[in-house]
């Protein structure tokens, strides 16, 4: 094979990395290298040197390393093998990804697993030549951005789901207020993304989250939407979820004619109960009793421990012989002798009358 005189990049512009076809070198081969580019020459499977834009002559003391590995005379001409590989370090910035197909996620504040989608953009350019050839070209002949994309796709929206969950999970917001921290989230993304794309020399410029979406028909969306619409209409009706359960257990009741709780209803405090307000019932009651007062249990005790006077219907102490209000007496007497008696006794203790 004929021994290349000029080593020049010829290959697509879509391409990343590109290996030169000969490998028929000699000490006088010119090597040019354009901007925006780096060439490396490899001799088994190693590195011998880098070089950046410009025109170069593989000459010894050019490659000092090349002269360890094959001897060549100093200052001599001589013929050797070895492989020239270019790399393009042009920025693509216009990388789109998205997930597959939804990723079931626990929702980290209602607890329930809602199916996610989400799609983006992000940028990537090679910044460690060397490190990209020996740990993603490997042996390709050639490797476009294409290739590169679609690997690192992958990469992302494998990450995606640990990223997205654990980010979630850290600032406790469910997923149907995601899109309110979009830019927060692609920033949060970006940095957990960028490590695993520097083990190949590839620096991630930018990363972006567009959407986060979850499908409409799936039956726990549309659950976890009725729910929150609920919870917005008893907010702005004033009233929880345990009285508006109570309110829906006491309209149960109404319809049932032989229910207690139609009775209740009927006498119009089935509302003040469904609320679960204790001063709403109350004033149902007083409606009905006359007294809107609310009583202490020794107020109680002592009211029934009371009696009425049958002169004025005033109530008199349990003990008391005449009524504070009309002075009428309360005093039991004989209707034989006059005496008067305490108690309620079968026979006068003054004379024996019996007592009806």
């Amino acid at each position: 094979m004929a021994i290349v005189d000029v080593v020049k990049y010829n290959g697509n512009p879509g391409l990343l990395a590109w290996k030169f076809p000969g490998e028929e070198l000699c000490t006088w081969t010119q090597l040019i290298v354009n901007e925006s580019q780096e060439a490396f020459l490899f001799r088994d499977g190693r590195a011998l040197d880098m070089f950046t834009a410009g025109r170069y002559t593989l000459e010894t003391h050019n490659i000092p390393l090349l002269n360890k590995v094959i001897n060549l005379p100093f200052g001599g001409k001589s013929p050797f093998a070895a492989e020239v590989w270019y790399v393009n370090k042009l920025s693509t910035l216009d990388v789109k990804w998205g997930t597959p197909s939804p990723i079931q996620m626990q929702d980290s504040r209602y607890g329930i697993f809602v199916p996610v989608r989400a799609n983006g953009m992000f940028g990537i350019r090679v910044e460690d030549a060397s490190k990209f050839l020996v740990k993603l070209v490997g042996t390709m002949p050639a490797f476009d951005r294409n290739m590169l994309t679609n690997y690192f796709r992958g990469l992302c929206v494998t990450k995606v789901k640990d990223v997205l969950s654990s980010y979630l999970l850290k600032r406790q917001i469910s997923v149907m207020e995601i899109n309110a921290y979009i830019d927060e989230l692609s920033g949060y993304m970006k940095e957990k993304i960028e490590p695993d794309m520097a083990e190949y020399g590839i620096r991630l410029i930018h990363f972006y989250v567009n959407e986060i979406s979850v499908p409409e028909e799936d039956p726990s969306v549309k659950k976890l939407k009725e729910a929150l619409a609920k919870k917005a209409e008893m907010e702005i009706i004033g009233f929880d979820y345990r009285q508006e359960r109570s309110f829906n257990a006491l309209e149960g009741a109404a319809s049932n004619p032989g229910s207690a709780g139609a009775l209740f209803m009927g006498a119009g405090i089935g509302t003040g109960m469904g609320l679960g307000l204790g001063g709403a019932m109350g004033a149902a009651f007083g409606e009905i009793s006359g007294e809107i007062k609310t009583q202490e249990p020794g107020e109680r005790m002592r009211q029934e421990q009371q009696t009425l006077c049958p002169g004025c219907g005033g109530r008199i102490p349990a003990r008391g012989r005449f009524c504070p209000e009309c002075g009428m007496s309360l005093a039991k007497k004989c209707p034989k002798c006059d005496a008067v008696m305490d108690g309620d006794p079968r026979f006068c203790p003054e004379c024996g009358e019996k007592l009806k």
